[in-house]
């Protein structure tokens, strides 16, 4: 039994790898278009420092990698932590249950894994955040990178301001698990449709699956979430924004921005952007899910060689 324990650390750091490198991937391709929806979702229509958009090729124009250093730092921790706690997780709550996991314990090991990579990276987005919004209406000075973005922060709004958004952050760990339970009982329902059809056993869904049925379960399950979760993205965003030349933030928490939001925008205003964030991120789930576990088979396989 002792000896087994390694091998299994092993293969959640593989896990861990392969999720780095899809987080990059996506990240790499498809920033452009999540430059626009934060855009979209900062933009209330009442304020000048903001410029206005029509439609989503507008808003994506100009700055189409405003922040793209912060987003690829964080897209590449955030995924390779979360297949990390993710698989951790799963391994926990499989043990006395032969292997096999309910959606609810799905849902549990998805839940657990977002809420900590949300702890660990909520900073990150904030900048990248910022970044992304700098145009040349703000009237105070730019951030000229990652580094000044966080060295002003600390000295202008203390170290609490990195944790702003943390509340609708958290919520949006529901995102991430309707995403991940979504996509495992997909996966188990393509599997043992593919292997009834299937001539030749096999005992590995590994061989049943390739490039095409990762990036359905993907994208479909990406969809999903993001219906369900939309708009504590946009609340995050609102609440991330950088304060005014004064020092007054436009935002004071999530309440506030409930509030603001319902009053002046309706219903709909939890739902800005939602178009490039669709054009983003259900691509951008085909490519993760591809790259993760294509890049797991490999590891795999260089394991057993």
């Amino acid at each position: 039994m002792a000896a087994s324990q390694p091998q299994s650390d092993r293969w959640q750091w593989e896990n861990a790898t392969a999720g780095a490198l899809a987080g990059f991937a996506t990240v790499a391709a498809m920033h452009p278009l999540d430059v626009v929806r934060t855009r979209f979702q900062v933009n209330d229509g009442r304020v000048s420092n903001l410029p206005t958009y029509k439609n989503t090729v507008h808003a994506g124009l100009r700055g189409l990698y405003a922040g793209f250093s912060p987003a690829v730092i964080g897209s590449t921790i955030s995924w390779g932590l979360y297949f990390f706690f993710y698989d951790r997780a799963k391994q926990r709550y499989s043990r006395n249950r032969e292997g096999k996991l309910s959606p609810g314990l799905h849902l549990a090991s998805a839940g657990e894994a977002g809420g900590l990579v949300c702890l660990c990276t909520n900073p990150i987005w904030l900048i990248k955040t910022r970044l992304q919004l700098q145009n040349p209406l703000h009237q105070t000075r730019p951030y000229s990178g990652i580094y000044d973005a966080l060295r002003t922060i600390m000295r202008e709004e203390g170290w609490r301001a990195l944790y702003k958004g943390i509340v609708p952050g958290l919520f949006l760990v529901s995102h991430g698990a309707i995403q991940f339970t979504a996509y495992e009982e997909l996966r188990k329902v393509i599997v043992d449709f593919k292997s009834r059809k299937s001539t030749e056993k096999s005992g590995s869904s590994d061989a049943v699956l390739n490039s095409i049925d990762y990036a359905a379960l993907g994208a479909s399950s990406k969809i999903a979430a993001i219906l369900l979760s939309y708009p504590f993205q946009v609340m995050r965003s609102r609440l991330q924004q950088r304060p005014s030349s004064e020092g007054i933030p436009k935002y004071v928490d999530t309440w506030h921005v409930v509030k603001e939001t319902v009053r002046f925008e309706g219903v709909r205003g939890f739902y800005k952007g939602i178009t490039p964030n669709l054009l983003k991120n259900v691509p951008a789930a085909s490519i993760t899910f591809i790259v993760y576990e294509n890049v797991l088979k490999l590891l795999k396989l260089a394991r057993t060689d």
